[in-house]
């Protein structure tokens, strides 16, 4: 086993090590790239202008949650490189994404390999799909989605074509959906526009994904249907039941068929951005050091998730690469991480207190300086005030750096449990905030919705838990918070905490139990 992870990490760092990295940064993307710097000015541009467009579709204004909500992309070599570092290789991941407080995250191949060019295509849309739940959730943060919306919203964006003009056109059809739009005895729409649809076949799947897009395509390239949708959306954030939400829709095994016919037309209609609405801020293009280019093969296991076995080699591999660095408080930022990661925890702090040495602004050294100290004070149990007053000084000073940046807010919150303290109201307030900064982060506002369930606002803690509770991708978990959201409505915010905390309870002892323990990253 170890001579099988050892490959792999020596796979992973011989590629990223021997290329030529550059980063690209703009409002809302930070991406990372080996090879020609005008490409990743161009790839950044065109993800730029996909952000605008999908918020001129909607009318939505630019939010200004600050530099820690942008979306960072690493573009790696290849999709082998994708799937080992989401855990799944030889698997069918063309690419994915992670959204987090300290910073929501994608890997994509920069090349198909051994794979033909449908792949390429495959692993540009799905980090359009993906960021079209970024989307949902972070511009629209307290509204319930059904299944079929969610996924045929994001299917809609993610076949975007972006123009020479510098337009993009949404509608384009996803030729890869094109059995499944048929699929009316898989996912009749009866049935697909339920709210709990429970655990689907990889056929019925296939077809809710289909389907999705195909109602979704009809309902918005027609201004009358886009209000029926308007109007369907709104009952079923009012708590409408499905019969009264759907009843805009007409009669249902009718319009099955309607949109069987609506399938097979041999052009369908497209919703064009024009450039001049898509306003582009610049991007800039920075060539990393060769300290950052050495330690990149060790930053892109660390952010994409390190498996408790391979935690040792990761940290081996990074002392190996930041050894010649010692002075680059970015490469020693890396070391911290990498040694926190295999709990050798004086190393972390070793390697943190050069990063800040070098870099007193590290905002990444001082919160991993206060991740180590804690993991430290809660190895020994500790319950010295003092012990965990020092800890906090580090989220603290982190926060001042960067007031606008969620993950200091949630490390003070989250530093009380362990010492056996309440939070103080500041901790409660800087979670809130946090949870409003990056409402792309489920697990934070499931614990945002505990602060207002302990203040007593149930409208608060019902806007925060229920787009948490009809997540897509929420699974047995997410069916576990439905019937909290009915207990504040019924019972009030003391029942619905002590429901909360039962199934928080039990997540976390899961999560132990199969050896996921809870991070930051």
């Amino acid at each position: 086993m170890r001579k099988i992870l050892g490959a792999i990490v020596g796979i992973l760092c011989s590629s990223a090590a021997q290329a030529e990295w550059y980063e690209a940064t703009s409002k809302h993307f930070v991406v990372y790239l080996d090879g020609d710097p005008a490409k990743i000015k161009a790839y950044t541009t065109r993800l730029e202008r996909y952000d605008a467009a999908v918020k001129a579709l909607w009318n939505v204004p630019d939010n200004n949650r600050g530099p820690s909500a942008r979306v960072t992309v690493f573009q790696v070599n290849d999709i082998e490189t994708v799937q080992r570092l989401s855990n799944q290789p030889g698997g069918n991941v063309a690419g994915f994404y992670s959204p987090r407080a300290s910073g929501p995250v994608a890997f994509v191949p920069r090349q198909s390999s051994g794979h033909d060019e449908s792949w390429q295509i495959k692993s540009e849309r799905v980090l359009l799909h993906e960021y079209g739940h970024h989307f949902m959730y972070a511009d629209w943060p307290g509204a319930i989605f059904p299944q079929w919306f969610s996924e045929g919203f994001a299917e809609y964006l993610s076949t975007a074509i972006f123009n020479a003009d510098g337009s993009v056109t949404f509608g384009a059809p996803p030729t890869d959906r094109a059995w499944g739009v048929a699929m009316i005895n898989q996912m009749p729409l009866s049935k697909m526009l339920q709210p709990e649809l429970g655990n689907l076949t990889d056929n019925e799947t296939y077809a809710l994904y289909s389907r999705g897009w195909l109602f979704t395509h009809f309902l918005l390239n027609d201004p009358q249907r886009r209000q029926q949708l308007a109007s369907y959306l709104g009952a079923v954030n009012d708590g409408k039941s499905v019969e009264e939400a759907t009843k805009v829709f007409g009669p249902l095994k009718a319009l099955d068929f309607k949109l069987l016919s609506y399938a097979q037309r041999p052009n369908f209609a497209s919703l064009v951005i024009p450039s001049s609405a898509l306003k582009i801020g610049p991007v800039d293009i920075r060539k990393l050091t060769p300290g950052e280019v050495a330690t990149m093969p060790v930053r892109l296991r660390t952010t994409a998730g390190v498996p408790e076995k391979l935690a040792p080699q990761i940290a081996a591999q990074a002392r190996q690469a930041a050894a010649s660095y010692p002075d680059d408080a970015s490469v020693q930022n890396e070391l911290a991480e990498a040694e926190y990661d295999a709990k050798a925890y004086p190393s972390a702090i070793t390697a943190a207190d050069r990063a800040i040495a070098a870099d007193p602004k590290s905002v990444h050294a001082i919160l991993y300086k206060g991740m180590a100290l804690q993991a430290v004070a809660e190895a020994a149990k500790s319950t010295d005030p003092k012990q965990w007053q020092e800890v906090r000084r580090w989220y603290v000073a982190g926060n001042k750096l960067a007031l606008e940046d969620p993950e200091p807010l949630v490390l003070f919150y989250r530093s009380f449990k362990p010492a056996g303290q309440k939070p103080s109201k500041a901790a409660d307030s800087g979670l809130l905030y946090a949870s409003a900064l990056a409402p792309f982060d489920l697990g934070l506002r499931t614990e945002a919705a505990r602060v207002y369930m302990q203040q007593g606002d149930a409208s608060k803690a019902r806007t925060a838990l229920q787009p948490v509770a009809y997540s897509p991708h929420g699974g047995k978990d997410a069916v576990k918070l439905r019937p909290i959201l009915t207990t504040l409505e019924t019972a009030g915010t003391q029942a619905a905490l002590q429901q909360l905390d039962a199934v928080m309870a039990e997540t976390e002892a899961k999560a132990k139990k199969d050896g996921k323990a809870d991070s930051s990253d």
